[in-house]
């Protein structure tokens, strides 16, 4: 039987069903897929059961896999495979993070609006995130379509920010929460890279903002005219006729694509209730700027 996609809106996000993703995939069925989020940008597959390994399995049909950030620090004892970030409020032993831990604070810059791994020099094309362990109430996520934004700014703010270039770091977003725990070698590996403001999408032809909490600097700005522009277009793409909010079901698949999408956690009582939330996340193909042919100097 054909896989069924089923839109929420007539270009943004769709729930897909008659697949399940912890078994092999017939080649039809990944094309499928890759059609239906090429065209919606986030997919829902309900009621997948899945090991990490056939998640991770199910993720490399889109590219190669990232590493997870935690896997950075040495006195970090990691719960998941270093392939797969662990977004829940859970310890290794599986047991809720304490208030004051450390991986709980840095966790809250989830809550931001924000692109995923746009810190790094080679961004994310897609991430793939399973609910495991869902609190009953509270924690829903929040989707924003950075195409259509872009498709509906003035004629004058388009070329204002075309060929534009924001830099990019996980201690500017995480810096706007007052959080910097962060050792010499994070400090080192989260140095701002250079992203696009204004990308082509490279499958479907569509033109995108590409934003995140994590972009600080413009080249060519000062810092106050930066900041001041980088939240008037994060308003503008986060108004509610661009936005999918996601109410999460035990053993829901979310995959969304990171280079038109920005998306943000919602809050629900994470010193109550448990949740369990794996991501796998695939790379992008090339850095931003080197895809929209675009030299960039060092700031």
């Amino acid at each position: 039987m054909a896989i069924t996609v089923q839109p929420v809106t007539p270009e943004f996000a769709a729930e897909v069903g008659d697949v399940e993703l912890g078994k092999p995939l017939s080649a039809d069925d990944i094309a499928a897929i890759k059609a239906a989020f090429t065209r919606y940008a986030v997919l829902v597959f309900p009621d997948q059961a899945f090991s990490d390994e056939s998640h991770l399995d199910f993720a490399r049909h889109f590219g190669p896999l990232e590493t997870s950030v935690f896997a950075i620090r040495q006195d970090h004892k990691m719960r998941l495979h270093e392939n797969m970030a662990d977004v829940g409020n859970l310890d290794a032993e599986n047991r809720i993070l304490k208030a004051d831990d450390r991986i709980r604070l840095y966790q809250l810059g989830n809550r931001l609006w924000h692109t995923d791994s746009s810190f790094k020099r080679l961004p994310a094309y897609c991430s793939i995130l399973h609910g495991r362990s869902i609190p009953p109430v509270g924690g829903h996520t929040e989707f924003a379509d950075l195409r259509a934004a872009y498709d509906t700014l003035p004629e004058t703010t388009k070329r204002r920010i075309a060929g534009l270039v924001a830099w990019h770091s996980l201690l500017t977003s995480r810096a706007k929460l007052g959080f910097a725990d962060f050792d010499e070698t994070e400090k080192k590996t989260f140095e701002p890279v250079p992203q696009v403001l204004v990308r082509r999408l490279q499958d479907s032809g569509r033109m995108s903002l590409y934003l995140a909490s994590h972009a600080g600097a413009i080249s060519g700005m000062s810092k106050t005219e930066a900041e001041a522009l980088l939240k008037e277009l994060i308003d503008h793409a986060t108004q509610r006729q661009f936005v999918y909010t996601h109410r999460w079901r035990v053993n829901d698949l979310v995959m969304w694509d990171d280079r038109c999408t920005m998306h943000r956690g919602l809050e629900f009582d994470d010193q109550r209730y448990k949740r369990d939330m794996r991501r796998a996340t695939v790379s992008d193909v090339a850095p931003t700027c080197e895809q929209m042919g675009l030299a960039v100097a060092a700031e």
